[in-house]
């Protein structure tokens, strides 16, 4: 008898819920047992229903190949057989806040990638190694949904991964003012070379919602719970440009900051390699042993041989330098559908699952 949680990925057959697939499997703690998606994929074998369209550079798990998708419309039916869900549904943004609810009312919890949750006041928004405390509110948000094991969690946007972290681990500097730009790769519109051929070659100034989520969620991730709601923090002011660039995984940022109270390079580069937290703590089995590392050479970080760091769940900043303007700036690489969407989440999972929000049904 298998002694793992059992879980259910709804949105299965998009590339988030593929890379949800990929990370999961030979998991220590979870197994996934259902697949949920559309009602044109529902009934076929997952390998059906994805056809010619898995993404993924690994093969696809045999475990999962057999698997009958479940229409992800039938929240009942899906619900009974997990204890949890992971959410990376491909619907509009009032759809998906009523599912993941309607999930949550079923007693199952739902640990999402969407963002349609993010400034939901009682949902949790976390990167565990910033603000697991965060998890807390979730109290707060039962008594709302009239739950007593349901609830919505949710990670944030992937772009910000690459430089909010190292603002974290300077918070003591107290940054102010950060101005961010960063250079997004095609995964995070879903897709590849081959579905977006107009991508090679080309650089495209504008990702739709991307500039507001990148200099609004991590105040977010620095807020405080306050009367059973998260409130955001009010600094630093973040300034953003987000730009599609010729890539496929990996979202790099250029990034300037002014501090009140200036550090030193070495100061710097210690508190990020020093940083750490509750996932380092507990040893969850995604968790990356070093969140943050410095890459003293001029030419690093760099997506070819950078991205997949921590097998894509740590992050690599490089560049520190006094600036003539700002106090200093950095470049910082994230994997943006590891660490910055399916691996983010499942972290988050683990963290709740250690922390006994997360248990058998």
């Amino acid at each position: 008898m298998s002694q793992k949680l059992k879980v259910g990925i709804l949105g299965a057959t998009g590339m988030v819920g593929q890379r949800f697939i990929s990370l999961l499997e030979n998991h220590p703690w979870f197994e996934v047992v259902t697949l949920a998606a559309s009602a044109r994929s529902a009934g076929k074998t997952y390998e059906e229903a994805v056809g010619g369209r898995w993404k993924m550079t690994t093969p696809m798990p045999e475990a999962v190949k057999k698997i009958v998708v479940m229409n992800v419309n039938e929240v009942e039916k899906v619900a009974a057989s997990v204890d949890f869900v992971f959410s990376a549904v491909d619907m509009s943004k009032d759809e998906i806040k009523a599912i993941e609810e309607e999930y949550a009312k079923t007693e199952t919890p739902v640990v999402s990638n969407n963002s349609a949750h993010r400034w939901t006041p009682d949902v949790p928004m976390v990167v565990p190694e910033i603000n697991p405390e965060h998890f807390k509110v979730i109290e707060f948000q039962k008594k709302r949904l009239g739950t007593t094991r349901g609830f919505i969690a949710v990670k944030p946007n992937c772009s910000i991964q690459s430089y909010a972290p190292a603002l974290t681990a300077w918070k003591e500097f107290e940054p102010y003012e950060v101005v961010a730009t960063t250079y997004q790769a095609i995964s995070g519109a879903g897709k590849t070379f081959k579905d977006w051929p107009e991508m090679v070659e080309n650089v495209i100034p504008y990702i739709g919602g991307e500039e507001e989520k990148s200099e609004k969620e991590p105040l977010r991730l620095w807020g405080k719970i306050e009367d059973g709601v998260i409130v955001p923090a009010k600094s630093p002011v973040i300034t953003c440009q987000c730009i599609r660039v010729p890539v496929l995984n990996g979202h790099t940022a250029a990034v300037f900051v002014k501090f009140r109270k200036k550090p030193t390079k070495e100061q710097l580069i210690e508190k990020l390699e020093n940083f750490s937290g509750l996932p380092q703590e507990l040893k969850l089995p995604s968790a990356p042993k070093q969140f943050i590392r410095y890459m003293q050479e001029d030419n690093r970080p760099q997506v070819q041989l950078d991205v997949d760091y921590e097998r894509g769940m740590g992050v690599s900043i490089g560049r520190i330098r006094e600036d003539t303007v700002y106090d200093f700036k950095f470049v910082g690489l994230s994997h943006n559908t590891v660490r910055g969407a399916a691996g983010g989440a499942v972290l988050c999972a683990e963290t709740l699952k250690a922390l006994g929000y997360i248990a058998a049904k």
